[in-house]
């Protein structure tokens, strides 16, 4: 199957370049492409673009698999196999390419107890195009200045919205709690409605990109979150063991035992529709106990 990009489609025809590119976020603009493929071709860029000469010009990494950006939004008082399935909601890698959760995508139907998450979809955008992404989120989108974190003190079980950057020189995380339920009063206010908007035109990528394609991941992570519940399933692995699902260390590990596993042995479960990962399966181990597996697909950059 052919994954190279197809040319970027609007759904309304640009009139600038700034509002093409700003249309990611205000009126989004998208490609179909399946898993990225794409090498940075080094091209100049073309008259009127930005360029490193004229200081407009937004350094980032170009790799196929380098983060540049990512919005990730989770927590909060939910399930506990929900929390251990939560993935990123955007990510733009150095090439253009973008994998994201489209919330508009039809989902699987469940599985008996088995739930279907949301499937990833990728788009790829221009190089002229990540530069006005990035450009927004750093200056309008307040990243460039934000604190690494922000909570509202006045609200409980709140998720946390999670921005990641690498450009400009920058590599910084923004943690902001309940982001867009800001207190108008509060001396972080501005910054905090300039984040939100950020995260209100990520979060809706995916309502306004045409042609997008499925994403189809390579590697998954196989987590057993907690003691499982309901009828179970037999163990579906001959070569997995409990005891090979270890819980990783290190800042942002999961906190669960995890296990990469390969295509083959997400077929061995036996469940079709599960681009997206699932929660809700009972396994029964061979060790005697009966465990929740959620399933999670792993991105580009992401090494568990």
């Amino acid at each position: 199957m052919d994954h190279s990009p197809v040319p970027i489609r609007f759904r309304r025809p640009p009139v600038t370049l700034v509002l093409v590119v700003v249309g990611l976020l205000v009126a989004a603009c998208g490609t179909a492409g399946g898993t990225p493929t794409g090498e940075p071709t080094g091209t100049p860029a073309p008259s009127g673009t930005p360029s490193p000469s004229d200081g407009s010009f937004v350094d980032h990494p170009t790799g196929p698999t380098d983060l540049v950006f990512r919005f990730a939004e989770g927590g909060g008082f939910v399930p506990i196999d929900f929390f251990a399935a939560f993935g990123p909601q955007f990510s733009l890698y150095g090439d253009g390419t973008v994998i994201f959760r489209d919330q508009t995508a039809e989902l699987p139907p469940a599985v008996g107890n088995v739930i279907p998450l949301t499937p990833y979809s990728t788009a790829r955008l221009s190089e002229p195009q990540v530069q006005a992404f990035l450009r927004f989120a750093l200056d309008d989108g307040g990243l460039g200045v934000a604190l690494a974190e922000y909570h509202p003190g006045n609200v409980a079980d709140a998720p946390t919205a999670t921005f990641t950057v690498n450009a400009r020189g920058l590599s910084k995380t923004v943690a902001v709690e309940a982001l867009g339920l800001e207190n108008p009063e509060s001396p972080d206010a501005a910054i905090l409605h300039a984040l939100a908007g950020l995260g209100e035109r990520v979060r809706n990528f995916g309502s306004s990109v045409e042609g997008e394609m499925r994403w189809m991941p390579e590697r998954w992570r196989g987590i057993l979150a907690g003691e499982g519940v309901g009828a179970a399933q037999p163990w579906p692995w001959t070569d997995l063991a409990p005891a090979d699902f270890v819980e990783a260390t290190g800042p942002g590990a999961p906190r669960f035992p995890i296990h990469t596993l390969v295509q083959a042995q997400v077929d061995a479960l036996g469940l079709t529709g599960l681009e997206g990962g699932f929660t809700g399966l009972t396994l029964a181990g061979p060790d005697g106990r009966i465990y929740a597996f959620v399933l999670r697909p792993l991105l580009p950059d992401e090494a568990l």
